[in-house]
């Protein structure tokens, strides 16, 4: 399984990007050199797919896939995409607050903690849909750890979209997010621009 282990400040520097959004509180203590030239209109594109990219941990083939089933659904495609990638169960588990980073989100799936409607799911970016229930498996809940995430990650909003009982470690999908209620820094035209060249 390809894995992308570049240093995460690292990256958040090079992409222009607040590490919050990947659930990291520290701030990189070096500033990032600009050059003051202009970036060009392709530079740009490909600078937004990355972000979009590295926000939600998805790989170029994985993150091609989205972007065509996007485009085959009715309605705007950057918002489809949005919303598809917005939807997968890692990120799911990280806006519920069950984990502290989107990394951590995805081992948590890995490690066959998480259930969706009673079953055991270990793939990170199964789609939820509307109505699904997500909850942490009965020998998660007993792990110290996760009450320790839990109090970690108490002042994060949850999404409108979502409601939680963070006591019984479970949530529920209410609707589909839609791109008012998706808070990453992405301009998804410019993906959108990029691969229907």
């Amino acid at each position: 399984m390809a894995v992308d282990k570049t240093p995460v400040l690292k990256r958040c520097r090079s992409l222009d990007l607040d590490p919050t959004f990947l659930g990291y509180d520290k701030k990189s203590t070096r500033s990032s050199i600009r050059s003051n030239r202009k970036m060009s209109e392709y530079g740009m594109q490909m600078r937004e797919k990355q972000k979009a990219k590295f926000i939600y941990g998805v790989l170029e083939k994985p993150f091609r896939n989205y972007y065509e089933k996007a485009a085959r659904m009715k309605g705007m495609t950057g918002e489809n995409l949005m919303v598809m990638l917005e939807s997968r169960l890692d990120n799911v588990i990280f806006r519920l607050g069950f984990a502290r980073t989107r990394r951590e989100a995805r081992q948590v799936v890995g490690h066959r903690h998480v259930l969706v409607n009673g079953k055991t799911v270990n793939i990170p970016s199964f789609r939820v849909k509307v109505g699904d229930v997500v909850e942490l498996s009965e020998k998660a809940k007993s792990l110290g750890r996760y009450k320790e995430v839990l109090e970690i990650t108490d002042g994060r909003l949850v999404p409108e979209w979502l409601s939680v009982d963070h006591d019984n470690f479970k949530g529920t999908v209410d609707s589909m997010p839609t791109r008012d209620q998706i808070d990453v820094p992405v301009n998804e035209m410019l993906i959108v621009e990029l691969y229907s060249k």
